[in-house]
């Protein structure tokens, strides 16, 4: 399992969630249900709670020389990265998909209320975003 938001923490186990660094044998994800969005942790002020992760603004430099990345498009550039990688499996919460904040995160670990309440909103899954997942689906052969 590699979590793409991992990799661009400062400390030296970072780099194994480098989509380069990946083999086969793993499923790649852009986040999970316990971290915030994509956007989310981009727009972040690094005061995420999570141990660890209290340098966003770095982490944000790291991931911009890496991905290309900037402020608008951030979770398509994690999804190209993971999908150009060579893990077998591939997963983006449709948060990510929709390019969804932090108001979009599904859970907060050890916060006791207030968590799994998102729901996706009737009509956000369009034709156009599924043309293109499908391109960047059919580029990538997978």
């Amino acid at each position: 399992m590699k979590v793409l938001q991992f990799a661009f923490a400062s400390d030296s186990g970072a780099r194994t969630f480098l989509p380069h660094n990946y083999c086969r044998n793993v499923v790649a994800y852009t986040g999970t249900h316990d971290n915030d969005t994509t956007m989310g942790w981009w727009a972040s002020t690094g005061r995420d709670p999570t141990p660890g992760r209290n340098d966003s603004w770095g982490e944000q430099g790291r991931a911009r020389a890496y991905l290309g990345a900037d402020e608008t498009e951030t979770n398509w550039a994690f999804l190209r990265a993971l999908m150009t990688s060579v893990a077998d499996t591939v997963i983006a919460p449709v948060q990510d998909l929709l390019g969804l904040g932090s108001e979009a995160r599904m859970n907060r670990p050890g916060t006791p209320t207030g968590n799994w309440q998102w729901r996706c909103p009737t009509g956000a899954l369009t034709s156009e975003l599924a043309n293109r997942l499908r391109t960047l689906t059919q580029l990538c052969d997978r």
